[in-house]
């Protein structure tokens, strides 16, 4: 039998299939009590399911008429996808992070397994020089891995 978090995520997920738009507005509330659970159960699947690295962004209102915007970064086209990357990297990933959002993108066949490499090796690169060369601070250096990440990935959106 599936994990009450595995129900929750697929239920969202099915929401978002049917959705005409990438995006669907949930609540908390109204999820906790479908499920039979507490509201932070919910909290901790959107949180833990519904990341960047995974493809999707979460925006939160929290109070009497909170929701959950749970938006599908789209990917599908070369001009989305250069939108999008910067909302999925952010201003700062290290190299375990770097790796979850490669392994997602070629899960989703919008790149491909040489491709993965080549980013990997290139910010395993990139570490080494940081850490060893210019001993650089760790925020600095993952500022810098998220930097050469977003120009990777817009080169080959572009491309």
């Amino acid at each position: 039998m599936a994990s009450l978090t595995r129900i929750i995520e697929k239920h969202i997920e099915e929401l978002l299939e049917r959705a005409s738009e990438e995006s669907v507005f949930l609540s908390r509330k109204d999820l906790a009590e479908r499920f039979g659970c507490v509201p932070s159960q919910i909290n901790y699947v959107i949180r833990s399911r519904f990341t960047p690295e995974r493809g999707y962004i979460v925006e939160s209102q929290r109070g009497g008429h909170g929701y959950i915007r749970v938006i599908r970064l789209c990917l599908d086209m070369p001009e989305a996808r250069a939108n999008h990357i910067e909302e999925l990297v952010g201003d700062t990933v290290n190299e375990q992070d770097i790796r979850r959002i490669l392994a997602n993108l070629q899960h989703r066949q919008l790149i491909t397994a040489r491709e993965r490499l080549l980013i990997e090796v290139a910010a395993r690169f990139q570490e080494e020089i940081g850490r060893d060369l210019l001993d650089l601070s760790p925020y600095k250096r993952d500022s810098l891995h998220a930097e050469l990440l977003k120009r990777l990935l817009r080169s080959l959106a572009l491309g």
